[in-house]
C-alpha cells in the first residue's frame, strides 16, 4: 500500500510523529474472527477486514498539519492546519487506559469536529502534537 502521508506533503513539510491504530482497540472484531474460525474459515474474513483497516490507517504530525487518512479503497482524509486546531481531546475507557489507546477529538478554528478513534498510545500523539503546534506558533510570531 502507498504511503498516502509522504504523497501530500508540500515544500517544507516534515513529518514529525506517526501513529497507528491499536490492536486492541479491535479486540471485539478478533474474539468474532476467533469464534467464526471453525464456521468454513469465516474468521479469517474478519481477521482480514481488521488487517486492512490499520494497515490503511494514516496518521501523522507535521510541522505544518495533522494528517489522517482512513480507507482502502474508499478513502477518507482529516487534514487541519497545525495553528488553526484549538484542541485536541483524548477519550480513553478503562480497556483503554490498561492497554494505552483510545479516541482523538480534534477540533479546529471554524472547523467541524474531527474523531480519530482507536489510536494507540494517544498521549503520545497529544505531547507530540502540543510540542509541533508550539513551534509551530513560535515560528509565526518569528
Amino acid at each position: 500500500m502507498a504511503n498516502y502521508i509522504d504523497s501530500v506533503l508540500i515544500g517544507g513539510e516534515k513529518v514529525i510523529h506517526r501513529a497507528n491504530l491499536s490492536m486492541w482497540n479491535e479486540l471485539p472484531l478478533l474474539l468474532l474472527g476467533v469464534v467464526l474460525l471453525p464456521l468454513f474459515g469465516a474468521g479469517l474474513l474478519v481477521f482480514l477486514a481488521i488487517y486492512i483497516k490499520v494497515k490503511s490507517t494514516e496518521l501523522a504530525i507535521t510541522n505544518k498539519r495533522v494528517i489522517a487518512k482512513f480507507g482502502f479503497i474508499s478513502r477518507s482524509t482529516v487534514e487541519l492546519n497545525i495553528n488553526k486546531i484549538e484542541s485536541l481531546q483524548v477519550h480513553q475507557t478503562l480497556l483503554g487506559r490498561l492497554f494505552n489507546f483510545g479516541s482523538l477529538v480534534i477540533a479546529g478554528a471554524g472547523e467541524p469536529q474531527a474523531p480519530i478513534p482507536g489510536i494507540a498510545r494517544p498521549l503520545e500523539f497529544r505531547r507530540y502534537f502540543m510540542e509541533a503546534q508550539e513551534q509551530a506558533t513560535q515560528l509565526a510570531v518569528h
